[in-house]
C-alpha cells in the first residue's frame, strides 16, 4: 500500500469518527489524570491511589453482586490473599518483629501476577459453594471466610508477621523500582506515590475495560438473566451454577489485584485492616454507586474511600469532627455515619445508585442515534 493511500485512509477514518462533547470530556479527563502527579502532594496522591484500589475491588464485587445477584460478605478475605500473597512471593526470608518470615524472593512483577492468580485459586476452592448457594445463604457462607482469614493472619506469623504485619517489597519492573527513591521528571521529584499513580491507573483502566466487555457481551447477558430470574435462565440453557462459580472466581481475582495495590500503597500489611468493616465498606461502595455497572463501582469506591481521608485532613475546620484520640467524633466514625446515611438516601431516592441518572439521561440519546 502506498503512502498516499495510507494517508487517505487515515484521513477518512479521522473524519468519520464523530467528535462529541463526551469524547472531548474523556480526553480532558485522561490528560488531567496523567498530569496530577506533577501538581498534587503526597496526601492527595495516596488518597487517589486508595480510591483506585477500592474501585478495582468494587468492580469485582459488582460483577458478582450487582450483575449476577450473588451476595458476598467475604470480599476482604480475597484482598488479604492478594496482599499477603504478594508479600510472601516477593519477600525474602528473614526475621522481623520476632517472627521468622518466609519468602520466595520472586521478581516483584511476577509475584504480583501470581498473587492475583492465588486469590482466584482461593475463590476457585470456594466456587462450588458459591455455585450452589444464593442470597443470604451465600452471604453467611462467605462471612465465614473473614473469620477464617483473620485467624490465619494473626496466627500464621511465619507468613503474615502476626499482629504487626510484615513489610511489603516495592514493585520493580524492567529495572525501574516503584519505591521512595527519588526520580526527577520535568523538575518534579517522583517518589513511590507518584510512580504508583500510573500503575494504579493502568490496573484500573484494564480492570474497568475488561469488566465492561464482560457486561456488554454474552456473559453479561447471562449474568443478568441469572440475577433477574435464575429458573428462566436455566430453562434457556444458561448453566447457572457454572456461571455463578466462574463469576465468583473472577471477583476474587479483582479483589486480589486490589489487595496487591493496597499493599504497595501501605508499604506494610496489617491483619486488622482486612476485617468485617472493610467487607461492609465494599458493599456500601456498590450500593451507593450503582449495582451492575462499572461506573457505579468506581463512583461508589471514590465516595467511600475518599470521605474518611477528607474528614481527617480537614478535621480542624469541620464542625463536630475532631482529631483521632481527642475524645470527640473521630473522622472515621463520622465517615461511616455519612455514607450510612448516603446508603439510606440512595435506596430511598436513587434506587439505581448515584450513576443511574446519568445513565438514564444518556439512554434516550443513544436510542435516537440508533434510529
Amino acid at each position: 500500500m502506498s503512502d498516499a493511500t495510507s494517508g487517505t485512509l487515515l484521513t477518512g477514518l479521522l473524519r468519520a469518527r464523530p467528535r462529541t462533547p463526551r469524547g472531548y470530556a474523556w480526553t480532558a479527563g485522561a490528560v488531567l489524570l496523567l498530569a496530577l502527579p506533577f501538581y498534587l502532594d503526597r496526601f492527595w496522591l495516596q488518597a487517589g491511589l486508595f480510591a483506585m484500589a477500592a474501585a478495582i475491588g468494587a468492580i469485582g464485587l459488582n460483577l458478582l453482586t450487582g450483575a449476577t445477584g450473588q451476595l458476598s460478605m467475604g470480599h476482604s478475605f480475597f484482598l488479604a490473599v492478594g496482599a499477603y500473597g504478594y508479600c510472601v512471593l516477593a519477600g525474602d526470608s528473614g526475621t522481623e518483629n520476632g517472627h521468622e518470615l518466609a519468602g520466595l524472593g520472586l521478581p516483584t512483577w511476577l509475584a504480583a501476577v501470581l498473587a492475583v492468580l492465588l486469590a482466584g485459586a482461593a475463590g476457585g476452592l470456594f466456587s462450588p459453594i458459591a455455585g450452589r448457594l444464593r442470597g443470604a445463604y451465600l452471604g453467611i457462607a462467605t462471612l465465614a471466610l473473614i473469620f477464617i482469614g483473620q485467624h490465619v493472619l494473626f496466627n500464621a506469623g511465619d507468613l503474615t508477621g502476626g499482629f504487626n504485619g510484615r513489610a511489603v517489597p516495592p514493585l520493580s519492573l524492567f529495572g525501574f523500582a516503584f519505591d521512595d527513591s527519588e526520580t526527577v521528571v520535568a523538575a518534579v521529584p517522583f517518589q513511590s506515590s507518584e510512580k504508583l499513580w500510573y500503575v494504579g491507573l493502568a490496573a484500573l483502566l484494564a480492570g474497568a475495560l475488561f469488566a465492561r466487555g464482560v457486561l456488554r457481551g454474552r456473559p453479561g447477558r447471562a449474568m443478568n438473566a441469572i440475577r433477574d430470574h435464575r429458573i428462566a435462565a436455566g430453562v434457556m440453557g444458561v448453566p447457572v451454577a457454572r456461571y455463578r462459580a466462574a463469576v465468583f472466581v473472577l471477583s476474587s481475582m479483582y479483589a486480589g489485584l486490589a489487595g496487591v495495590l493496597l499493599a504497595l500503597i501501605f508499604q506494610r500489611t496489617v491483619p486488622d485492616y482486612f476485617g468485617m468493616i472493610l467487607a461492609l465498606e465494599y458493599l456500601a461502595m456498590i450500593v451507593i454507586g450503582g449495582l451492575g455497572t462499572v461506573a457505579g463501582a468506581v463512583v461508589g469506591a471514590a465516595f467511600v474511600s475518599l470521605l474518611p481521608q477528607l474528614l481527617t485532613h480537614y478535621s480542624d475546620t469541620l464542625p463536630l469532627v475532631s482529631d483521632p484520640g481527642t475524645g470527640g467524633l473521630a473522622p472515621g466514625e463520622a465517615a461511616r455515619y455519612l455514607y450510612g446515611a448516603a446508603i439510606v438516601a440512595v435506596v430511598l431516592f436513587l434506587p439505581g445508585g448515584l450513576t443511574r441518572p446519568a445513565l438514564s439521561a444518556r439512554s434516550p440519546r443513544s436510542s435516537r442515534e440508533k434510529t
